[in-house]
């Protein structure tokens, strides 16, 4: 099938017939999603917005259309601030608004193609798990945090504005990425100051907010906000970014060829049972209090052989199934993801016109019920 046709026939409607920014949008409210009663969503990070370098790239159509077509409902959207602003401080109240008509027609993407949109600042004004060097000023620390602040509640007013009156069951606002290891109470500072302004502007909206220690463990001191918490699945990272260059002290010698169950070079052994202790039950005590779990960002970077690949993934599928977690894969199509991955030991399958790792994606839709 031609991608032209294949679009036709699965998409409903044209992108720019289902959004007017800004505007209220007539729904049924009773029907509407309420913090901690999310569903299970699963899905993929899309990340054309990613990085900041390259504002007028757009969202894919195909990429919703294909999420459907292969049972998949969550598509969470990293974006990088750099897209529409600046990193000087003096420009960080500029926002160029025609950016945001790529992410107007992922919102209508979404609707079209029944995925749920889920908006994440992966890098905020004074903050990114990425060069944070690169920002001038720090959200979290120093005497002028709060100048970082400011433009961060200026940027989620602008955007909450642009998308108040869309249900929650199409979209959602995941407040910054994977923030650092720091004193809690800074970063539920933050959050609070973020959440109250999201607020002013659209009462109902859901609201997702990352984990501390870059997304891995709860934060308690956040759960009275009626928040969903978003955690993640990388660990051990010796397993999941097996030669990632861009992981802090990794050299090529530094780390052994993972294998499933692992024992890293402490003597400790990962398995099912591990990740368990130390990655899931922390979260109960969380649960317990009325907050939802979801798993923002997680997956296996290309280098890892495939059938451990696969066994790791699976380990991790089944204990969030068992806790009623939906997930999102770090990516859809690239390194991480179902098509196009790269990987060398895998038999690739023509879909679409993309390279197909149909073994990735048979197991990850054993999981999506």
């Amino acid at each position: 099938m031609e991608r032209r046709d294949f679009l036709k026939r699965a998409g409903l409607a044209t992108a720019g017939t289902l959004l007017t920014s800004g505007s209220a949008m007539a729904f049924d409210e009773a029907r509407d999603i309420r913090p901690g009663k999310i569903p299970r969503w699963y899905g993929f990070n899309l990340l054309a917005k990613f990085s900041g370098n390259q504002p007028n790239r757009k969202y894919d159509e195909e990429d919703f259309a294909l999420m459907q077509e292969l049972g998949f409902n969550f598509a969470r959207l990293p974006m990088s601030y750099w897209n529409w602003s600046k990193p000087e401080v003096d420009k960080w109240m500029d926002i160029n608004e025609k950016v945001f008509l790529d992410v107007d027609q992922a919102v209508n993407f979404g609707h079209q193609y029944n995925v749920h949109i889920n908006m994440n600042l992966h890098r905020i004004p004074g903050y990114c798990i990425n060069g944070r060097g690169l920002e001038p000023i720090d959200l979290f620390y120093g005497p002028e945090k709060d100048k970082a602040l400011e433009a961060a509640i200026y940027h989620w007013r602008y955007i909450t504005r642009r998308y108040k009156g869309i249900p929650n069951r199409r979209l959602s606002f995941d407040l910054l990425n994977e923030p650092p290891v720091t004193p809690n109470e800074n970063y539920a500072r933050v959050v609070r100051a973020l959440v109250e302004a999201i607020r002013e502007e659209d009462p109902k909206r859901l609201i997702f907010a990352d984990g501390i220690n870059v997304g891995r463990d709860p934060v308690p001191e956040i759960a009275d906000l009626g928040l969903v918490q978003s955690c993640r699945g990388y660990d051990p990272m010796q397993v999941s970014h097996y030669r990632a260059s861009w992981v802090p002290g990794y050299t090529p010698d530094s780390w052994p060829k993972p294998s499933w169950p692992f024992t890293d070079k402490n003597g400790k052994t990962w398995n099912k049972e591990v990740l368990r202790k130390e990655k899931i039950d922390p979260w109960r005590p969380l649960m317990k209090k009325g907050v939802n779990v979801h798993v923002g960002e997680w997956g296996c970077y290309k280098y890892t052989p495939h059938e451990i690949c696969l066994s790791w993934m699976e380990d991790f599928l089944s204990l969030w199934r068992e806790m009623g977690w939906g997930w999102s894969l770090w990516n859809l199509k690239g390194d991480f993801g179902i098509f196009n991955s790269g990987r060398k030991d895998v038999e690739y399958e023509n879909f679409r016109g993309n390279q197909l790792d149909r073994k990735m994606l048979e197991l990850l839709q054993k999981y999506c019920s």
